[in-house]
């Protein structure tokens, strides 16, 4: 069956020193393969989506990228380059490749001009947001004028994980659970929630969200969600229920989470309409992940959905 997937990332020499690799160490063996197949645009990333069925990519830039400079005037320029760039590689293989803007959210204004530029200039399909910027997280009043920009533009963020601003102690000593283990999943969970509490989607109603990883194992959780949501009120009420809220307004992809229990979960929780095929490479085997959705014990309608056309509405490709 044909796929769309929207988690695949790449990089360049100019931007590797940002990059994080799921926590593999740099000069490992596991960290030289990423790097080699972040940098390439040809004959392996073409070659491992034939072998997968994948007709098309949606590509971004590995986390954190610019998210993660200090100077604001640095990062505004450099998310361009790095726009400019992308725009140029898809060109070269408009039918295999499309694109989500990598944004400088240092400066909120900056970050929704430069998402409207990509967008309605270089026709990227949204956004992929690398987590929290310097430690300042999406659910800020600051960054409503962005989110007044993702509303009107009608396109979709996709929330993706990165290490969180400090180290909470409950991780001392277990390295193990570093990065794409556990902790990213944390991370990203917990800023998809803040948006959720802190009003976001009830201000910019018809804002869309996507979280990677099988929801950040948010589709678990609905039910506790809302029933503690009623006696631990925030400072800031929600028009919604919390699980609401999710279902209207947050896509989830099978990035990394080659499971049929945990895909049945998010299509059981979420809806048939809100769960779109992904592979995370080159995190992930393309291989592998097309393998599991093809294998998925559901009807082809739903697998259809999942695999194409959910991405197909959402992205408006």
């Amino acid at each position: 069956m044909r796929k769309i997937a929207l988690e695949e990332h790449f990089t360049r020499p100019e931007m590797s020193a940002y990059a994080q690799y799921g926590g593999s160490s740099r000069g490992s063996p596991v960290f030289e393969g990423f790097q080699e197949r972040l940098l390439d645009f040809g004959e392996m990333r073409l070659e491992a989506m034939d072998r997968a069925g994948i007709d098309l990519a949606v590509l971004s830039v590995t986390t954190p990228g610019v998210q993660a400079e200090p100077d604001t005037n640095v990062a505004i320029k450099r998310a361009r380059i790095e726009n400019d760039f992308l725009a140029r590689e898809i060109t070269k293989h408009p039918t295999r490749y499309a694109g989500f803007a990598h944004l400088p959210l240092q400066d909120a204004a900056a970050a929704a001009d430069e998402l409207s530029r990509c967008v309605e200039q270089l026709e990227f399909k949204g956004a992929m947001v690398n987590g929290h910027t310097n430690g300042r997280y999406l659910d800020e009043r600051s960054y409503d004028p962005f989110w007044e920009r993702v509303e009107a533009l009608g396109v979709p963020i996709y929330l993706h994980p990165r290490d969180p601003f400090d180290a909470p102690h409950m991780f001392t000593g277990h390295r193990e659970l570093s990065g794409a283990t556990w902790v990213w999943t944390v991370e990203t969970a917990t800023h998809a929630l803040r948006l959720v509490f802190g009003g976001v989607f009830d201000r910019y109603p018809k804002a869309k969200l996507i979280l990677g990883h099988m929801g950040e194992t948010l589709p678990y959780l609905l039910w506790r969600l809302d029933s503690r949501w009623r006696v631990q009120a925030g400072s800031e009420p929600i028009e919604r229920a919390p699980s609401r809220i999710i279902r209207d307004n947050i896509f989830v992809t099978t990035t990394g989470v080659c499971s049929h229990a945990s895909l049945l979960c998010a299509l059981s929780a979420l809806g048939e309409d809100s769960v779109m095929f992904s592979v995370d490479y080159p995190y992930e085997d393309c291989e592998v992940a097309a393998k599991f959705i093809d294998s998925a014990p559901v009807s082809d309608e739903v697998r259809a959905k999942v695999c194409h056309g959910t991405a197909r509405r959402v992205l408006r490709l």
